[in-house]
């Protein structure tokens, strides 16, 4: 299950339930339940391989939680505007890069990207007094960043982090060097100033195909 299109793939627990791809469930999280989108088929897998603390899903969506959603996606649609108003009157150092709203509005979560460490206290209190509900800042990465803002890489698709590697958490220098790319920080480098994600996307591919393939410059 997904929760947001560039969000990380989640497993639950289907029960009975008839699931099929697409369709929209409501899942138990941390932070209440959440709607989301199946994104796989099922699949039946023994007992000794589940994932730890596996959830089950709770139900189907139905037209009353689609209609609390839409009611979410407006709220979020203010509390953006809302947000940066009071950034730029506070004048904090700050940019606003997105925010959630919980399904059952008891948490709205800002994420922002700053330089510095920000005192964003009485931003809290004007969100808090505005929206009367649970408000948390948190602070996000250029790669974060990016995966949420989206855009096109240098290869002319949309980022990998937002389409078709969203779980990815970490890339090296040496990913580059196994695929004899140029180490030139403008061609290996994506949207988001650091390593692009396809290096590790392509990285297991390149150590299993030099395994079978003799060294540069050796006579066969």
């Amino acid at each position: 299950v997904k929760f947001r299109p560039e969000g990380k793939v989640y497993t639950f627990g289907a029960g009975n339930l008839p699931l099929q791809k697409n369709d929209q469930v409501i899942v138990p999280t941390d932070n209440g339940p959440a709607i989301g989108n199946v994104v796989t088929d099922l699949q039946s897998i023994p007992i000794n391989k589940l994932p730890h603390n596996l959830k089950d899903v709770i139900r189907k969506a139905m037209e009353a939680d689609l209609r609390i959603q839409a009611e979410n996606q407006c709220l979020e649609k203010d509390a953006r505007k809302f947000c940066r108003e009071r950034i730029q009157a506070r004048e904090l150092s700050m940019k606003l890069i997105g925010l959630e709203c919980a399904f059952d509005k008891r948490k709205i979560v800002f994420y922002f990207t700053a330089e510095n460490r920000v005192d964003f206290r009485e931003l809290v209190r004007d969100l808090v007094q505005k929206f009367k509900t649970q408000i948390e800042l948190r602070q996000i990465g250029a790669r974060q960043e990016t995966k949420m803002v989206k855009g096109l890489g240098q290869c002319g698709r949309e980022v990998c982090c937002a389409s078709s590697l969203p779980n990815i958490d970490r890339v090296s220098i040496k990913m580059a060097k196994e695929q004899g790319m140029s180490l030139n920080p403008e061609k290996i480098s994506g949207l988001c100033g650091r390593l692009m994600c396809c290096l590790a996307f392509e990285y297991d591919g390149y150590v299993e195909m030099r395994k079978g393939m003799p060294k540069c410059g050796k006579t066969v």
